[in-house]
């Protein structure tokens, strides 16, 4: 049984490894989804208060630096403030992970295509994948980019 348990470590180790190695051989492929809900970027005084509003819906992120307190939310639940800038009209592509923190490229093997055909971007990441926005009317120049460079819309 002691032996068995030495290989178990080596056995999850190899499995992960070989795991990482189909994520990179695939890094060119991504599947990615679009997320229907019109998303807005704000952002407020680094000692604001996130608003009740920014906390609500199934999509939303706050984060708070000593120079700001962005939000990104659905766009519906914005509420005008003239404290708050709001930037609207956000689409977001959701890659399809989890992704395996110790690999690398996935984020700019899918930014790559959308800067050559100059689609900005706001990306947002989380403990499993990666979200990137793109404004709605550079959607389909977006989609063409992506589908150009190997990746898949998926259903």
């Amino acid at each position: 049984m002691h032996g068995a348990n030495k290989l178990k470590p080596i056995a999850e180790r190899v499995a992960r490894d070989e795991l990482e190695l189909t994520l990179a051989e695939n890094l060119g492929k991504l599947k990615f989804k679009v997320l229907t809900e019109r998303l807005a970027v704000c952002r407020a005084a680094a000692g604001s208060p996130a608003p009740s509003w920014a906390l609500e819906g199934i999509f939303f992120c706050v984060a708070r630096t000593s120079d700001e307190l962005s939000i990104v939310c659905p766009e519906s639940q914005v509420k005008t403030d003239t404290q708050i800038a709001v930037e609207s009209g956000w689409i977001a592509l959701k890659l399809e992970g989890p992704f395996p923190f110790s690999m690398t490229g996935v984020l700019s093997s899918f930014l790559q295509p959308l800067a050559e055909a100059r689609v900005p971007i706001f990306a947002v990441s989380t403990f499993d994948t990666d979200y990137v926005l793109v404004k709605e009317h550079d959607l389909p120049r977006a989609l063409s980019a992506l589908r150009s460079a190997g990746h898949e819309l998926a259903g």
